[in-house]
């Protein structure tokens, strides 16, 4: 038995509508790699949300099982999530740092692993972004604020 409000996907539904939100996440990261849209790791997102927060179309706040003890990173993650609600901006909470690393071809040029904890992607200079991908994830934002979950949780799974 399935309790769940109206509103709420349920069973099969469920698993099938996460599916398409996972799907729709990795649409709009690839998309917005090579057009130079991403911000990656906590302190750069911290300085573009203080630069240009009208800019930030979704952050992503990235943790394995090892980063929830990390005291830090969590006053961090709740600096960011206050911010990005004061400015009307998505937040996502993504599990699987070494999906989203692979999604994101993790490494700089010098070979150093970037810092994932915090991602945030941009409109393109020239435009703003009209993609049915990000198009899907704000909605699902949206409606997932509507059940009091004001940051979903998005299992990236393993390919």
């Amino acid at each position: 038995m399935c309790n769940m409000t109206f509103e709420e996907p349920c069973g099969d539904n469920a698993t099938e509508r996460m599916d398409t939100v996972e799907k729709a996440l990795e649409e709009v990261l690839t998309a917005a790699l090579p057009q130079g849209c991403i911000t990656v790791g906590v302190y750069e997102a911290a300085k573009s949300l203080n630069v240009d927060p009208d800019n930030v179309v979704l952050c992503l706040l990235a943790t394995d099982e090892e980063d929830v003890k990390d005291v830090a990173l969590q006053i961090h993650f709740t600096l960011i999530q206050a911010f990005c609600c004061e400015n009307d901006i998505n937040i996502l909470r993504v599990n699987n740092m070494r999906r989203l690393a692979e999604i994101l071809e993790g490494v700089k040029p010098g070979g150093e692993s970037m810092d994932l904890h915090c991602v945030l992607v941009t409109n393109p200079e020239s435009s703003t972004w009209k993609d049915p991908a990000l198009s899907k994830l704000n909605r699902f934002c949206r409606d997932s604020r509507g059940l009091d979950q004001w940051v979903p949780v998005i299992n990236l799974p393993e390919r």
